[in-house]
């Protein structure tokens, strides 16, 4: 999966973010009008996006009536290997890296801190 994942660009996770929002499969429609709506792209660069994450085995292509697509990569999935690649790439693989570089550049409020400290009691119950 890691491989299908290092695969997908930037303009290809915007279809796949639609995808996401949605428990069925979609069809090329609802797609097109909801990538419309916030990127200003034509329905055929919609198509060919969709036919590369298909031939990248990232999206399911079922024929019914009309075509109906749905991920096989799943969001959570997703988000876990690009965080881990993040980590790794600009962070020598320590999330503490991470954590400082966000307290060092006031990328982090107040309200994560609490968050952060919550899930971390949590975890140690």
């Amino acid at each position: 999966m890691e491989e299908i994942m290092e695969k997908i660009t930037d303009c290809e996770l915007e279809v796949l973010k639609v995808l996401w929002t949605s428990d069925s499969a979609l069809p090329l429609s609802v797609i097109r009008s909801t990538l419309q709506a916030t990127m200003d792209w034509e329905a055929a660069t919609i198509k060919t996006l969709l036919a590369r994450l298909v031939s990248k085995s990232a999206v399911l292509q079922e024929k019914r009536e009309i075509f109906y697509y749905s991920p096989l990569v799943t969001e959570k999935a997703y988000n876990t290997w690009a965080t881990a690649r993040l980590i790794n790439r600009l962070y020598k693989g320590k999330a503490s890296n991470l954590v400082a570089a966000l307290l060092n550049t006031d990328g982090i409020s107040k309200d994560d801190i609490a968050e952060l400290r919550q899930m971390f009691s949590e975890e140690n119950k």
